[in-house]
């Protein structure tokens, strides 16, 4: 199994490159582009779908025979809630920056009849979840009672320092509904302010696969299977940018037994 830490590979341009191929999974993709004002990029989908978020920064895109203008307006992640872009299968399109700009390619396999169409900041309602020091601020971006895809699920989350999140402990990793779905699941992590650091743990059951990983700004992480909880160190505010895809589009998790009782306390 591939390492499920990925660093970015340096400061511009495509920092980070996750494919069903490299990652040794079916389905999620998820690129990190950083751009400087007036550079460029540019994809066609072929047969997957795409959902571009603008993580900071502001750009003007285009896709298909579409212009959306001028999209973003937040500088940082921890500034409220992102703009984006959903592509479908067999389209062009490009992002021109007009400011640094960070802009996230999400992606999985496309299909049906969807069209592109914006997703501005308010779309859906920000949700605060948890209690207590399990508490974590949440912008759904492409959620499943959203039917404008075939099989991307997009999130982003706010975890507060000294807080928990993906917690308890809970997994989607069995294609068993109604109980459980089967999900493929990206991390992109960033960290307020930056030197700071967390902790995201991927386990399963019988620990065939138990890895502890050590969170620092820009990295992703891998979920192929199992629990996968993180927690963020004291005065250090975890972003994490969550893509997710599976046979079914439908977000359908089973908590660890052993913990759950910590929803109830």
């Amino acid at each position: 199994m591939p390492n499920l830490k990925v660093k970015p590979s340096g400061a511009h341009g495509r920092v980070t490159h996750v494919t069903p191929e490299n990652a040794g999974w079916t389905y999620v993709g998820f690129d990190m582009h950083r751009l400087r004002p007036n550079e460029t990029v540019s994809g066609e989908t072929g047969e997957r779908e795409v959902c571009l978020v603008w993580v900071s920064g502001k750009g003007k895109a285009k896709a298909g025979t579409k212009d959306f203008g001028t999209l973003g307006e937040r500088m940082s992640p921890f500034d409220g809630a992102p703009h984006a872009l959903y592509i479908p299968m067999e389209s062009a399109w490009s992002v021109t920056a007009e400011t640094d700009l960070e802009l996230a390619v999400c992606s999985a396999p496309g299909g049906g009849t969807y069209e592109a169409k914006a997703i501005p900041p308010g779309t859906h309602p920000a949700l605060t979840r948890g209690k207590g020091t399990n508490v974590r601020h949440v912008n759904n971006i492409m959620p499943e009672d959203d039917a404008s895809a075939h099989s991307l699920l997009v999130v982003e989350v706010i975890t507060p320092g000294g807080h928990t999140s993906s917690y308890p402990p809970h997994k989607h990793d069995q294609d068993d509904l109604p109980n459980e779905s089967f999900l493929e699941e990206t991390y992109y992590h960033r960290l307020n302010p930056p030197q700071g650091f967390g902790f995201q743990r991927v386990y399963t059951d019988d620990r065939s696969l138990d890895e502890v990983m050590v969170l620092e700004d820009g990295d992703v992480t891998l979920v192929p299977k199992g629990y996968h909880p993180c927690a963020a160190c004291h005065g250090y505010d975890l972003y994490y940018l969550n893509v997710m895809a599976g046979p079914k589009r439908i977000w359908k998790f089973y908590n660890a037994p052993e913990h759950e009782w910590l929803l109830k306390a």
